[in-house]
């Protein structure tokens, strides 16, 4: 069967909610019932909603750091300030951006969100991500008895691409990657470094379907993609590779 992609629709959301429950419930108003294999695709954004992880601009008090990015980098001090809290790194960055990494995930802004916010909020990122990824898995083997994947996507630019693509941030239940080493291409040549990067590919197509507007289709339900279940733990460094291996940080420090 080919591989199948179904919008699950939901309801704008302003609140704490059961991030389960509003799935179990979206996948029933939308006629979908999860089968073994298929995997399921939540918006970053949904999730850090469920947790109440947001933040308004009137409750963050700027430090005298903030104020140093601030002026660097031509942003608010209150973001300069919830991008400090939010980033383990900051590598540096343009007006208007600020290129951070937290948890592995290496994003503009900390991967902070203004859209889809009531006016004077700014959304964070989940917490936790892995954790909730794999408590909705075992959810949906408890309810349905049957083992799906999951993966909590966002939106992401790419470098020197205009748009944004999918990318995973937490999954559970899926392999998140291929290992292609030592396998050989069309003309019999052994790949040396080719790792397939399975979770973002399946948050990439995702993202076609979520859209980036005012959709409300904070998931979708990817059929027959033919990923590799897994029962383990999957770890939060396993998509990820060191700023030092990392082919556009090492090549855009070193000058020519």
């Amino acid at each position: 069967m080919p591989l199948s992609v179904h919008p699950i629709q939901s309801s704008a959301k302003v609140a704490d909610f059961d991030l389960f429950d509003s799935l179990k419930t979206d996948l029933e108003n939308s006629s979908l019932r999860p089968e073994n294999g298929d995997v399921i695709v939540i918006s970053s954004k949904y999730v850090a909603r469920s947790q109440g992880r947001y933040l308004k601009y009137q409750d963050v008090y700027p430090s005298q750091e903030a104020e140093i990015v601030s002026k660097k980098f031509s942003i608010k001090q209150t973001v300069a300030e919830i991008i400090l809290r939010e980033s383990d790194v900051i590598f540096g960055g343009i007006p208007g951006f600020v290129i951070t990494s937290a948890d592995y995930i290496m994003a503009p802004n900390a991967g902070i969100d203004k859209s889809n916010a009531e006016s004077g909020t700014i959304i964070l990122y989940p917490k936790d991500p892995y954790r909730i990824a794999e408590q909705l898995r075992r959810k949906f083997l408890l309810t349905y008895d049957v083992h799906v994947g999951i993966i909590i996507s966002d939106s992401r630019l790419m470098p020197a691409r205009s748009g944004t693509v999918g990318v995973a941030i937490a999954c559970a239940g899926i392999e998140p990657t291929s290992d292609l080493r030592g396998k050989k291409d069309l003309h019999v040549n052994p790949l040396k470094v080719t790792f397939q990067a399975v979770a973002d590919d399946l948050a990439s197509i995702a993202n076609l379907k979520m859209g980036e507007g005012s959709e409300t289709i904070p998931a979708v339900l990817i059929k027959d993609s033919g990923v590799r279940l897994t029962d383990r733990k999957i770890r939060e460094d396993e998509m990820a590779i060191s700023h030092e291996q990392c082919v556009y940080v090492r090549g855009l420090g070193t000058r020519i």
